[in-house]
């Protein structure tokens, strides 16, 4: 189904990757539990270079449409084109290795490894056949990588550190590293901010602004703050359909967006 409100318009990025191919499309994208459309038809587009945002009230199929994206759930009809290339249904091993990443909105990390080994094992994750003593330069790349990542995300001073030590939004920000040493083209973040205090919400804001400056980033997320301060377009879902898409400006001047989301 299209979008009900389709809304054109300047972005932060004044419209970075406009004149590209998208990076990610859906056609048609349904999922069904038995009589229950969790998506129907959704169609979308997620430009390269861009930061989104997709936003709805409870049960409107956001983390269903993540699920789909990163391989957890098999669409019922549907595809999904990622790069040019169809991914629909894809083990997520499979997507990971074609350049998606996902955090989870569960913090999703091995508590009892340091933080270096959480990222050292997503790092290796990319690798196809993977062998120290065939490659015996394998492992200082891989902690390379890993020390990279544990950069990008202000951890590397805690890189043998358990993570179940870590702060909860350290942890949460361990996440977004493993993801990152998975070297992605797309990141997908759930619920980045959920459970953190004000200030580490700020902190994680400047950390996604760092990284999205050589990352398309699609975000789940319901602190409206966030979503209207990090991202250049928002696609609105109700009932597992595109209810609206546009910039934050025009999402919140939306009449329909107010009336089922934002309530004002």
């Amino acid at each position: 189904m299209r979008a009900e409100a389709s809304l054109d318009g300047g972005s932060p990025a004044g419209g970075r990757g406009a004149a590209s191919s998208p990076l990610l499309k859906t056609e048609g994208l349904t999922v069904r539990f038995g009589g229950l459309a969790a998506l129907s038809g959704v169609n979308f587009e997620l430009a390269r270079d861009e930061v989104r945002a997709v936003i709805g009230p409870n049960g409107a199929g956001k983390s269903t449409f993540f699920n789909c994206l990163t391989g957890v759930l098999r669409p019922t009809g549907g595809r999904i084109i990622f790069n040019g290339e169809e991914i629909t249904g894809l083990r997520p091993n499979l997507i990971s290795q074609k350049g998606i990443a996902r955090s989870y909105q569960i913090t999703n990390i091995l508590p009892n490894a340091t933080t270096l080994e959480n990222v050292r094992i997503a790092a290796q994750s990319r690798r196809h056949a993977w062998n120290m003593v065939s490659h015996h330069t394998a492992f200082a790349d891989l902690n390379e990588k890993a020390q990279a990542a544990l950069h990008s995300v202000g951890l590397l001073g805690k890189a043998n550190e358990l993570a179940a030590n870590l702060s909860h939004g350290e942890q949460r920000n361990l996440e977004i590293g493993i993801a990152l040493a998975t070297e992605p083209q797309l990141l997908c973040l759930d619920e980045p901010t959920a459970g953190m205090s004000a200030a580490e919400t700020n902190e994680t804001k400047e950390l996604i602004r760092r990284i999205a400056k050589d990352l398309t980033i699609l975000i789940v997320e319901h602190d409206m703050e966030v979503v209207m301060e990090l991202c250049h377009r928002i696609t609105v879902l109700h009932y597992g359909q595109i209810l609206a898409e546009g910039t934050p400006a025009q999402i919140q001047d939306n009449p329909r967006v107010q009336e089922v989301y934002l309530k004002t």
